[in-house]
């Protein structure tokens, strides 16, 4: 098997499984854990994967993006946590724009119920789970579904944004970087993003650590325009602290 063939297959089955280690991958192409490592700092050159102490995850790409079925089980822990500390970050609003994915919806989740609140949002997963909660009225954007994150998209859902001032939003992201800012791979959905933190007082991104130096193909905001980025521990505090000179609180938990 040549080095090209062996990345391909690493690729796959990081893609497949969420996550690859380097002494599992050594057993099964038969190579040294060395050249392991070698395949994955080339892939991580090519924006494919992201590596860490001992493996390597895969970057969410133009050719590349996961499930929400799939994200619901990946990191499950700190979501939770990442979501209850976001949410706590309501202050005074009284309309917030709920974005797509797992852990906005963990956020939407945890939101209170005590007062009347009325939540925005592309997403049918969360639009179900709000629908019958007290105080809590439910705006679904319109637009085209997107089988994969059961999202909608397009001009009428970025439209129908467009008419609103929103007080706060919750941003979720498939990468975040100091140089990029935030992407995702579909630019339809780049769009809707972009739409919502233009319609926004203040705009909040919570992602798992993986999230960050992660750079897919569609930039739709930088990070100079969040007023804070909640992440977990397992961000580094040194990493953390170059985020934060960029202008958001960083919160970590």
């Amino acid at each position: 098997m040549s080095a090209e063939e062996r990345q391909r297959e690493i690729v796959r089955a990081a893609r497949r499984s969420g996550s690859v280690d380097v002494t599992v991958l050594a057993a099964e192409l038969g190579v040294a854990k060395e050249t392991v490592r070698r395949d994955l700092r080339a892939l991580e050159d090519h924006g494919l994967v992201r590596r860490t102490h001992g493996g390597a995850y895969p970057v969410e790409s133009a050719g590349f993006e996961t499930t929400l079925a799939f994200r619901t089980t990946m990191h499950v822990p700190e979501k939770r946590r990442i979501a209850a500390a976001a949410a706590e970050l309501l202050g005074d609003a009284e309309t917030v724009f709920v974005d797509e994915g797992f852990t906005p919806q963990l956020i939407a989740e945890a939101l209170p119920r005590d007062r009347p609140l009325t939540v925005v949002t592309a997403s049918l997963a969360t639009a179900g789970a709000l629908a019958e909660a007290e105080n809590t009225t439910v705006l679904l954007l319109g637009g085209r579904v997107r089988s994969g994150t059961l999202a909608t998209v397009d001009h009428w859902t970025t439209k129908m944004l467009a008419g609103f001032v929103i007080d706060l939003a919750f941003i979720g992201a498939n990468g975040i970087s100091r140089e990029h800012g935030l992407t995702t791979p579909d630019p339809a959905v780049s769009e809707v993003k972009a739409q919502a933190v233009r319609a926004s007082r203040r705009t909040v991104f919570a992602g798992v650590h993986t999230k960050f130096g992660a750079v897919s193909f569609c930039r739709f905001a930088p990070v100079s325009s969040l007023e804070a980025i909640v992440t977990s521990t397992l961000l580094p505090a040194s990493e953390a602290h170059r985020y934060a000179l960029q202008g958001p609180q960083v919160i970590r938990v």
